[in-house]
């Protein structure tokens, strides 16, 4: 005990109570019972009970589609880039990324439809990011891109271009807000390409890689694209051995991309003629871009349609069938694959088995004659049995463009070699109605119909099977360079 000399005191002290502290204390008591019924009605959350469904940053979907980017899953790419964009769909930037992906991805389509599809999305996605934010020299560069190469998913010449003008303009415009813009550059020596102007192109192309060398701010997937584009310009100017050289560069820079290999094979199977060692290395790269898809476990028939038609090209028949059939068993609905099945069975002289692939290819067909075809050539069934009723379905035709015609005359030859000639005129007619100009087609529409009426004069016994096709009927396929790419795979 603590003497202090005080004395101690014995009656209770005198506090006086302050009436402000009691309204105050009153006031929070009425605040909680009033808070915990309307938790307890569920008008008001629990505090610090978490979310159904957190929400993330926008940079957490952003290295998410990087990622995906990165290991050659594109599709898994774009869905990242929508995720990014519901959280922040004011963001111009993100909209031409997943314009740039979505251009890239129509390499991976097997037939003119469904890339056009594929590039109007692709527009759609830069058309927004355009109208948010105009000014901004990356977007402006990337809608070069997409329209560049929208132009040559379509045949029609007049939006053809329209679309080439709007690339041009855009990578102009790309130029003008930032001079130091060499995505720009390269996107401009393509549509250089894609309007014949090879050797402005390649001047163009030549200059964006020396300034990409000499910068050290240039980001990886801006230089895939600097090498990329100077792929693009020199194997369009027939220098295929630097093309290569530029395709190897600009998988430095993306691995795993697949549509880089299918392209880096196409240029090896312009050289087999120089060196058979390049027809190996064509078909490595087309083996390289299934063992990517296959790790993924994404079913893409692209490679397999690669390596299918290097093997048509050699006569190996059987090899190419084997490779285009596994292309079918991944998408069974896709008409240009069995186009591609039509043309290796009448390159082989199997003419009876092309009939029915290349009408779903060019006709379409129905799940009876699908049903044939698919037993033949993948599951080894009998189409009358049971078990074999759970394949087959309704195929549509293809249109007839620049991609499709190799079907349409081919089959018409086929028609024409059974003595099937009213079938046979109708797709005369179809063909002469839209390359009315095309010498080779038309070459082939005056042997067939010449074809029809010796057998019409013979007679009906002599109608299928006397005169065979000629090798004129059906040239063989070659790599014509077409603008903005390398020959299809």
């Amino acid at each position: 005990m603590q003497l202090t000399g005080r004395q101690m005191p014995f009656g209770p002290s005198r506090r006086h109570t302050n009436p402000w502290r009691v309204l105050v204390y009153l006031v929070l008591i009425m605040a909680g019972v009033i808070f915990t019924r309307m938790v307890e009605s569920q008008r008001v959350q629990r505090p610090f009970v978490p979310t159904p469904t957190p929400t993330r940053v926008v940079l957490s979907y952003v290295e998410e589609a990087q990622t995906y980017f990165s290991v050659g899953d594109l599709e898994s790419t774009i869905e990242a880039y929508r995720k990014a964009l519901e959280v922040d769909p004011e963001n111009a930037r993100l909209y031409a990324e997943m314009a740039r992906v979505q251009t890239y991805s129509s390499e991976l389509r097997t037939n003119s439809t469904e890339r056009q599809a594929r590039m109007a999305e692709a527009r759609a996605s830069i058309d927004r990011g355009t109208e948010l934010t105009p000014d901004d020299s990356m977007v402006q560069a990337v809608r070069s891109l997409v329209y560049d190469w929208s132009a040559f998913a379509i045949d029609d010449a007049e939006v053809r271009l329209s679309f080439l003008t709007e690339a041009e303009t855009a990578a102009v415009y790309a130029k003008q807000l930032d001079p130091a813009n060499v995505l720009a550059d390269a996107y401009y020596a393509e549509v250089l390409v894609d309007q014949r102007k090879w050797a402005q192109a390649m001047d163009v192309a030549e200059q964006t890689v020396e300034a990409a060398e000499s910068r050290n701010d240039i980001s990886d997937l801006m230089r895939l694209d600097i090498y990329r584009v100077y792929a693009v310009v020199l194997e369009n100017n027939g220098y295929y051995y630097g093309a290569i050289d530029a395709y190897l560069k600009a998988l430095e820079y993306a691995p795993s991309l697949t549509f880089l290999y299918l392209n880096l094979g196409t240029n090896y199977r312009q050289l087999k003629l120089e060196n058979p060692e390049y027809l190996e290395m064509a078909l490595d790269s087309f083996a390289r871009a299934a063992q990517i898809n296959e790790q993924l476990g994404i079913e893409d028939p692209v490679p397999y349609l690669a390596i299918g038609k290097t093997y048509m090209q050699e006569g190996e028949f059987f090899a190419a069938a084997l490779n285009i059939s596994k292309a079918l068993q991944f998408d069974s609905t896709d008409p240009d694959i069995y186009g591609r099945l039509g043309l290796v069975y009448f390159k082989a002289r199997n003419y009876e088995s092309s009939l029915d692939v290349l009408q779903c290819a060019v006709q379409g067909c129905d799940a009876e004659v699908n049903r044939s075809v698919l037993c033949e050539a993948l599951y080894g069934c009998d189409p009358e049995d049971p078990e074999a009723l759970q394949y087959g379905e309704e195929i549509t035709g293809l249109i007839l463009d620049s991609n499709s015609v190799v079907y349409y005359y081919t089959y018409a030859s086929a028609l024409a070699y059974y003595g099937m000639c009213d079938e046979a005129e109708v797709l005369f007619r179809d063909l002469n109605s839209v390359y009315p100009n095309d010498a080779i087609v038309q070459a082939i529409i005056a042997e067939n119909r010449a074809i029809c009426s010796d057998a019409e004069v013979a007679g009906d016994e002599t109608a299928a099977g006397v005169v065979e096709p000629t090798e004129s009927a059906v040239p063989a396929e070659t790599e014509i360079l077409t603008p903005t790419a390398t020959p299809s795979p």
